[in-house]
């Protein structure tokens, strides 16, 4: 039976052969010779408060269109004015009605790391990345094969990026495992169905390798949804509708980093099963 995911997937290999007949990986792979270095977005996780990754959003499979986005520099602008630590960006097209030029168009903007939110499955698309501009990569665990996740996992850090790991599984956690990420993403939603549920993050966040940076992704509407899983052991939150439909961007996300203020609410963040990765225990994320 065809999913969601699998639909998803098929637009964007469509859409990538495109691009390639246009700009062959070798063209990517001079103009990022000519780079300077990415922005390490690991110093703005963690600390007393939450972290926010805020994203650049028009639209989403489940909900349709969201915001009316024609300057995505403006609102990443508000989005490190309150307070955000690094900014996502979506270039998916036909599902959530992003660009290419919208992550190079953040990455002028800003002066915080800027992640390229979009359904890996190709090493052209990491070099993509690199080359408009993003600092960090999403890799999903259930949209590749452990060969395919490796490979771009390697590739990746190669180019001066950091990959977010996401699982929305225990099965896909004990693959990102494997290759001792530095940081992993937990999606609340379920890919193939688009149900969102929170305590998918609190069963999956102990499973996390001890000493990786935890984010919580989707399904983050209010203070109440960022104590709850900063409680259950996330570092950093990922979100997109609740900050471009909230009518102030830059409020949205100082108010959220402020929920989990000490003395403020549940905010504590416990520690996380380290069975899954003993051997880099006592390492340091730096």
């Amino acid at each position: 039976m065809t999913t969601v995911l699998d639909d998803i997937i098929t637009g964007v290999r469509a859409d990538m052969a495109a691009r390639m007949a246009v700009v062959a990986p070798s063209q990517l792979k001079e103009r990022i010779r000519w780079m300077g270095p990415t922005l390490d977005p690991r110093p703005g996780f963690g600390g007393d408060t939450i972290s926010v990754i805020s994203e650049v959003k028009r639209s989403s499979p489940s909900k349709g269109a969201l915001a009316t986005i024609e300057d995505p520099a403006t609102i990443a602008s508000a989005y490190e004015a309150g307070g955000a630590a690094a900014i996502s960006v979506l270039t998916e097209r036909h599902r959530f009605n992003g660009t290419l030029d919208d992550l190079r168009a953040v990455r002028e903007a800003v002066g915080i790391p800027v992640l390229r939110k979009d359904f890996v499955v190709d090493p052209y698309q990491v070099l993509e990345a690199r080359a408009f501009g993003a600092d960090l990569v999403l890799l999903i665990v259930a949209a590749l094969d452990d060969k395919q996740l490796a490979g771009l996992y390697d590739l990746a850090l190669s180019l001066g990026l950091l990959p977010l790991i996401e699982v929305h599984t225990a099965e896909e956690m004990r693959r990102a495992a494997l290759l001792k990420p530095e940081l992993v993403g937990v999606n609340n939603r379920n890919l193939k169905t688009l149900d969102v549920d929170l305590a998918q993050f609190e069963r999956l966040a102990p499973l996390a390798p001890h000493d990786a940076i935890v984010v919580a992704e989707s399904g983050i509407r209010d203070a109440a949804d960022v104590q709850r899983v900063r409680a259950a052991g996330a570092d950093v939150v990922l979100v997109g509708e609740a900050l471009v439909t909230s009518g102030n961007p830059r409020e949205a996300v100082q108010t959220m980093i402020e929920a989990t203020r000490p003395g403020r609410g549940p905010a504590g963040s416990p520690g996380r099963a380290t069975v899954m990765n003993d051997d880099r225990q006592g390492e340091s994320n730096e």
